[in-house]
């Protein structure tokens, strides 16, 4: 029995042996560490990927045993289950699919079904097979290793018809025109042969051909084809080449011809790769000797004015241009116009000046000398003779105002418009250009120090003139425009001193006698003078 005092020791405190027993409370018993508790395992839900709750398995984590080597083992055997349970399957697929076999007489009918379609295409007939049967064989045959002998096959039968299309040419009693036209039908049939055929054996060039360096791609095929038996025998392709430059010839002298052919022909040969060789050569030279010829004529001809053949070399070159856009190759644009350029310009600068330059100055033909710059500017040697040419009138108008001894009252003023005019014709028509601000400075300081002292005292005089008070021609304005400009012939004088002296006594004479129009005019003029460097009238 239990003692109810006390119910958490035994009833009966004596061993079998008569030894007393040791009383241990019921809660301190030693449990064996195999047997755990349940413990109820949550129910996780079916989309879950976590592994399920082993806490209560023994070596895991949460569960600390009381044995040295079971809590280690326990975990390592946790970790793989976790592990396996993380870890999916790999999926392997393999390629299973056979090759079907082919009958063994399946190549040798399959290409007599090919080569039937091939002919009818070539003859423009109807074709009794689907397109899709037909690129279904020739996959079959190139999947079996027989692309070699199909690529073959094919070359051979392309080649066969072509050179049946020989004799067409060869005709003697057929004239240019003719052969022109038939050999751009010709090539208008092959070209939508071939691209029907490289579409039946579109798997076959993608495969075969086009990756290989051995053999041309189908389309290459076909051009080859036609340019070695149908346009590179000599014979024909002189004919063809002779009657395109006959028709551009026309076209240049006005008359209407058929661009649409042209522009064909032309195609064809850049298509084949011979359109440098065989055509753009003989091109330029013919033109190069059309214009030689012509520009010989024209500046022969006294007739013609210096405007006018600016204009023609003008309008030829923009009716080049349309050749250009309409049929000739754009690889043919730069030594076209360059050919153009130096047989109407280039061999002649010097003439051109000699025949009129001199009057387009005289004239202020604003738009005439804009072409001729824009024309010089193309040559080396252009501008350098256009500016000596310039310097050359700049000398000769001025010489002509400064030596002239009844044109002493106006020199001032002559040569103020005529710098003016100048200073206009190269901003206007020589778009600024450095090269022939210079020849102005050096031209001015020539024509301005013709005459020793002369020039200087009547600037000074000049200068007089215009502040006095009896002068109401000016506004401030334009009075400060104008002693601008006077200075700028103030800066070419060499002998300064001479304007000094000349300048000194009007000034005195205008200041003590009252006549000076403007104090405001005087200071800006005594200004101007000092940074004109000349440093002695303002003290």
């Amino acid at each position: 029995m239990t003692d109810r005092t006390n119910p958490g020791l035994m009833s009966n405190p004596l061993l079998p042996n008569g030894r007393k027993r040791r009383l241990t409370p019921l809660h301190k018993k030693h449990r064996d560490p195999t047997l755990i508790p349940y413990q109820p395992v949550k129910r996780q839900r079916a989309n879950s990927n976590a592994p399920p709750n082993m806490a209560h398995l023994p070596g895991s984590n949460n569960h600390k045993m009381s044995a040295g080597t079971g809590g280690s083992a326990g975990r390592v055997g946790f970790n793989n289950l976790a592990k396996k349970s993380n870890q999916g399957k790999k999926l392997v697929i393999k390629n299973r699919k056979v090759k079907p076999d082919l009958p063994e007489n399946y190549e040798a009918e399959t290409w007599s079904k090919l080569a039937e379609v091939i002919v009818a295409v070539q003859l423009q007939r109807s074709i009794s097979y689907s397109l899709e049967e037909l690129y279904q064989a020739v996959e079959n045959m190139c999947s079996h290793k027989m692309a070699a002998n199909l690529y073959s096959n094919l070359r051979r039968e392309c080649d066969h018809h072509v050179q049946s299309l020989v004799p067409k040419f060869n005709q003697p009693e057929m004239g240019d025109s003719e052969l022109l036209l038939m050999v751009s039908k010709q090539w208008n049939d092959h070209c939508n042969q071939m691209i029907m055929i490289r579409s039946i054996f579109l798997y076959l060039d993608r495969t075969y051909a086009v990756p290989s360096t051995s053999v041309l791609s189908i389309w290459d095929m076909g051009l080859d084809l036609f340019g070695c038996h149908i346009i590179s025998p000599a014979r024909v392709q002189n004919r063809v080449v002779k009657g395109i430059l006959s028709l551009i010839t026309k076209e240049r002298h006005g008359e209407t011809v058929d661009r649409v052919l042209l522009k064909n022909l032309l195609t064809m040969l850049v298509d084949l790769r011979m359109y440098s060789e065989a055509f753009e050569t003989d091109f330029l030279l013919e033109t190069e000797t059309v214009y030689r010829t012509e520009s010989l004529r024209m500046m022969r001809d006294t007739e013609f004015t210096l405007p006018e053949y600016l204009s023609h070399v003008d309008r030829r070159l923009q009716q080049e241009m349309e050749l250009l856009n309409n049929y000739l190759h754009k690889s043919t644009r730069k030594p076209l116009i360059l050919c153009v350029e130096k047989q109407l310009i280039g061999e002649h600068l010097q003439e051109i000046l000699d025949k009129g330059y001199e009057s387009l100055l005289e004239a202020v033909r604003v738009s005439e000398l804009s072409l001729l710059y824009g024309f010089f500017a193309r040559f080396k040697d252009g501008l350098p003779l256009m500016s000596k040419a310039f310097s050359d009138y700049i000398k000769k108008s001025g010489v002509a105002i400064v030596s002239d001894a009844e044109r002493e009252k106006t020199m001032v003023h002559e040569l103020l418009e005529l710098k003016s005019k100048v200073d206009g014709i190269i901003e206007k028509a020589f778009k600024n250009s450095q090269l022939f601000q210079g020849v102005v400075r050096e031209g001015f300081e020539a024509v301005v120090n013709r005459r020793q002292n002369k020039p200087a005292e009547l600037i000074a005089k000049y200068v007089d003139v215009q502040l006095r008070s009896g002068n109401k021609e000016w506004t401030d304005e334009q009075m400060e425009r104008l002693m601008d400009k006077v200075m700028v012939l103030f800066r070419f004088i060499n002998g300064k001193d001479v304007f000094e002296a000349f300048y000194k006594k009007d000034l005195a004479k205008r200041l003590l006698l009252g006549k000076s129009a403007s104090f405001d005019a005087e200071k800006s003029m005594l200004l101007k003078l000092k940074q004109g460097v000349w440093s002695k009238l303002h003290q």
